[in-house]
Order: C-alpha cells, then sequence, then structure tokens
C-alpha cells in the first residue's frame, strides 16, 4: 500500500474525521458501502475505479464530495480512485467552499478567480497530482462517459437526470445544501460542517473498501 504525507492540518482534520464513523447513520452506512462494494470490484477487475459526484450547479456538494473522495482514497493507498464532479448544468465552483477548504488545511489556488467559471488547483499533499476543479456537465470532459460510478448528492440533481447514461452504479447520496446559509452569519459554520460531514462519510467508505 503506498502511504502519501498529508499536509499537516489536512492530517489533523482527517484524523478528527476518522473519529465521528459513529455520527454517521446506519442507513446511511448501507448507501456508502454500497459504493465501496462497486469500488472494490472495479479495483479488483482492472485497477481503477471511477467515482462521479453529481449536483444540479456543481459548485458546492458535488466539488466537496470529490475533493474528500480522492483525499480519503489516497490516504488509504487506493491510488487506482479517480474521481470527479460533475452538474445537470455548469456554473462556478462556489468561492465560499474554496475558504472552507483552506480552513480544512487544503491548498486552494486559480490563475484568475475572478472568471466566470475559474479552474481551481486543489492540494492536499506534495506527494500527490493536484485536483483540477471547475464547473461542467457531468458528460463534459474530463469526465467519464462509461464505466463509473454515479453518486448523486442532491435530490433535484437526481430527479433532473432520470437517466445518467453510461454509469454501472447509480447511488443516491444526498446532503443538505450549505447554500441555506449563504449571507447569514453562520455562513462559515455552515459551510465547514457540510464539508466535515462529507469527509467523514467519504473516509468510512472508503474504509469498506
Amino acid at each position: 500500500m503506498e502511504t502519501i504525507q498529508l499536509y499537516p492540518a489536512v492530517a489533523r482534520w482527517i484524523d478528527e474525521r476518522r473519529g465521528e464513523f459513529e455520527q454517521i447513520p446506519e442507513a446511511r452506512k448501507s448507501e456508502l458501502e454500497e459504493v465501496a462494494a462497486y469500488v472494490r470490484t472495479q479495483l479488483d477487475k482492472t485497477g481503477t475505479a471511477r467515482l462521479t459526484f453529481i449536483c444540479t450547479h456543481n459548485s458546492r456538494r458535488s466539488h466537496l464530495s470529490q475533493i474528500w473522495a480522492k483525499v480519503a482514497a489516497d490516504t488509504h493507498g487506493l491510488t487506482g480512485v479517480t474521481t470527479y464532479s460533475g452538474g445537470t448544468e455548469a456554473t462556478a465552483m462556489n468561492p465560499r467552499v474554496v475558504d472552507s477548504l483552506r480552513r480544512s488545511g487544503i491548498a486552494v489556488d486559480a490563475d484568475n478567480q475572478e472568471a466566470d467559471n475559474p479552474r481551481y488547483r486543489v492540494r492536499y499533499s506534495e506527494d500527490c497530482k493536484p485536483l483540477e476543479c471547475f464547473s461542467k456537465v457531468f458528460s463534459d470532459s474530463p469526465n467519464p462517459r462509461s464505466d463509473y460510478a454515479a453518486v448523486m448528492t442532491c435530490s433535484s440533481a437526481d430527479q433532473a437526470c432520470p437517466v445518467v447514461s453510461g454509469c454501472d452504479l447509480r447511488s443516491p447520496i444526498r446532503y443538505e445544501d450549505p447554500k441555506v446559509a449563504d449571507g447569514t452569519p453562520q455562513e462559515a459554520t455552515v459551510y465547514d460542517e457540510r464539508s466535515r460531514q462529507i469527509c467523514r462519510e467519504m473516509l468510512y467508505m472508503v474504509s469498506k473498501v
């Protein structure tokens, strides 16, 4: 198993989330274990497994899921796992998500953060290639069009996509949108709690692979 060295703040964040698995409801664990079983099967068959996290605007929950799933996989030595995100429409990765990721120790930068749809470089370890995160439709490049699991992170995307073409598995793992706190004094708290929840659940999922 290949071991990576996380940035110290990210490592602390991960250790804290691993101690919170009891906060995950049993029904939720079953949903996460279904995705874990898919990953395990694909790794055994081909050495690779691809997960695409889908939300309506590909701006908040799907990005957090893509990033924390990849961090979790790399932390567990599952370097054959590749994660993606997309939406039913493209907008931009929300800057509040960027701020929350930075508060967890992840390094995020972009050549032009003022662009309509910035391309962010997301780093959590010097041992890993940065993730490139930007908003896109779930079927747009570089996302896979076959041989992947589609993880639906919001109910509206799940309802708007009655068919997700090319996926081997479609799994609804929904999260409350932190957008509800935008512009309020609780904004940072709500975004950080959603990030903690998603990280915790992605770590649990990967631990079951």
